[in-house]
């Protein structure tokens, strides 16, 4: 069993060489330690709204800062949903259609500009990630509901949204919504300042290198105080064992992505801690319905009803994962639908499969190997799943996203993450018109789903609202574009000497707030 080969490899990972190492002792000049942290895979780019994927979002939460924080360690489970002042001192309700901000006057970015009305209505202007052209196309699930934001004077900036949006407020403190230098932005354009972001974050970018590490440095005239960490650098450490050995040799700091099964092994050693906390996150498995066979959404549900959710989650999480009630998560508060479940039903795949003509065609399920903790192995259990039932299943393991979202793919894995504590933070930004997926034409009858969420994102009523959602986890579950697998647990393992909390995001929060060192 691959996750039995996987406990006897850690083990021995302390014995292992480790070919890349960073001091973590104080540094000379000012007695701050460097905070090395060794990830499985590094983003391509560092311009925030460009790049929203896991491994991203963790480097540009300490690069950027939003206009009002979300404050998710106000939760003990790490997944609170008070909003607070940050960028912002405060925000009014002007209308349903208007918000009006008041920015903290003072704050720098990191060539020095204070930070004014201008920054923000640049950030989130019409052509960078909301309208026609829109230069980042993934910022519209998030952003189009705006009709203009406009400078009032130096510090208040007016937010107007082409129906009432409920969710403006939070969106202003998701995903997305960092805020960027417009000075630098101009001057540098798109590609080089992707590279090397100004913003107003704890940290600077001094380089940032995806085959190999990102390196930042404190900004010391943050508005928060001063950073705690002279430099943080995140390194690619793509094999789970060479994170470990580098963490047991004090050369890295925190490591991420530590399986379920390897948790009491790595936390074991006396000066490390593994953190661990369940994920405001799905996996998912995500169908080409323009493929020959999957174009039958009866094969899709046939697929869905073949998977014993609940196994997985026993045998690659040790129960630390859940099975959520579909695309609909108790966060949600009074929208959250009762009475829901994903069900593991054989017979009625089989079933279904006599009834779509399905005759033994080949279904290929396409794979990075790590890019997801437990992906691997959970597509190895998936493939033998979906043979029972009859489905001609094989795996491909590829080595990117591109190469399993490429010519011919039939079934690949994703996440959807929950942006906002409401069913447009999810299930719209990663189904809806805007998303990837109906963008990427692997889901094209979508006009039922599409005209209920339209209505959704203009109600304000709450009966209306959730009836609305409803309808929309109705159709999704019906349509079958997809399935969701388990709401997944994210284990870090860290030197105990350092106070540090993970959230229910992979955003790594490493404000002054909330990374301390234990001296001497």
């Amino acid at each position: 069993m691959p996750v039995l080969s996987r406990r006897r490899f850690i083990e021995g990972a302390a014995a292992l060489p480790v070919a890349f190492a960073l001091p973590t002792a104080f540094a000379a000049d000012d007695g701050r330690p460097n905070f090395t942290v060794a990830v499985a895979d590094l983003p391509a780019t560092l311009e925030p709204a460009r790049e929203l994927s896991n491994v991203g979002t963790r480097v540009t939460y300490s690069i950027f800062d939003t206009l009002i924080r979300r404050d998710f360690l106000g939760a003990a489970d790490g997944g609170g949903s008070e909003l607070k002042p940050h960028l912002a001192t405060k925000w009014e309700r002007v209308s349903p259609q208007e918000l009006v901000v008041t920015l903290r006057q003072g704050v720098k970015f990191h060539n020095g500009d204070e930070l004014t009305s201008e920054d923000v209505a640049y950030t989130f202007r019409e052509g960078r990630m909301w309208g026609d052209k829109a230069q980042i196309p993934g910022g519209k699930p998030y952003f189009g509901i705006l009709a203009g934001v406009e400078p009032i004077d130096r510090y208040t900036v007016r937010f107007k949204t082409k129906v009432a949006d409920v969710l403006l407020e939070q969106r202003l403190a998701s995903w997305c919504a960092w805020i960027v230098n417009k000075r630098a932005y101009e001057a540098m354009g798109f590609e080089a300042y992707s590279r090397k972001p100004v913003a107003t974050g704890p940290y600077r970018v001094v380089s940032h290198s995806a085959a190999d590490a990102t390196v930042l440095e404190a900004f010391d005239d943050y508005f928060m105080g001063k950073p705690t960490a002279k430099r943080v650098i995140f390194k690619r450490v793509p094999e789970l064992a060479a994170r470990v050995a580098g963490l047991v040799a004090g050369d890295y700091d925190l490591v991420t992505n530590i399986p379920p099964d390897q948790m009491s092994v790595v936390g074991g050693y006396k000066d490390i801690d593994v953190r661990s906390v369940v994920l405001a996150n799905v996996h998912v498995l995500a169908y080409n319905e323009q493929d020959k066979v999957l174009s039958d959404k009866r094969v899709r549900q046939a697929l869905n009803y073949a998977i014993d959710r609940q196994k997985l989650v026993e045998a690659l999480w040790q129960g630390t994962a859940q099975v959520p009630a579909s695309h609909n998560f108790p966060e949600y508060g009074p929208m959250f639908v009762e009475g829901r479940k994903l069900s593991y039903d054989p017979a009625k795949a089989r079933a279904l499969l006599k009834e779509a003509g399905y005759k033994g065609e080949p279904i290929v399920y396409r794979t990075q190997a790590n890019y997801y903790t437990n992906a691997l192995e959970a597509a190895q259990i998936l493939t033998e799943q979906w043979k029972a039932v009859g489905i001609n299943a094989s795996l491909q393991v590829v080595e990117n996203s591109t190469q399993m979202r490429g010519a011919n793919t039939q079934i690949f894995n994703w996440s959807n993450s929950t942006r906002l504590p409401d069913p447009l933070g999810s299930i719209w930004v990663a189904w809806g018109p805007a998303g990837e997926i109906q963008v990427s034409k692997f889901w094209t009858s979508t006009q039922a789903f599409n005209k209920a969420g339209t209505a959704l994102e203009a109600e304000t009523d709450p009966v209306k609202r959730k009836a609305l959602f409803t309808e929309m986890l109705d159709i999704w579950e019906d349509e079958a574009p997809a399935t969701i697998l388990y709401q997944p647990s994210e284990a870090y393992a860290i030197k105990k000497s350092i106070g540090w909390r993970p959230t229910t995001f992979y955003f790594m929060d490493l404000r002054p707030d909330n990374l301390s060192f234990a001296r001497a």
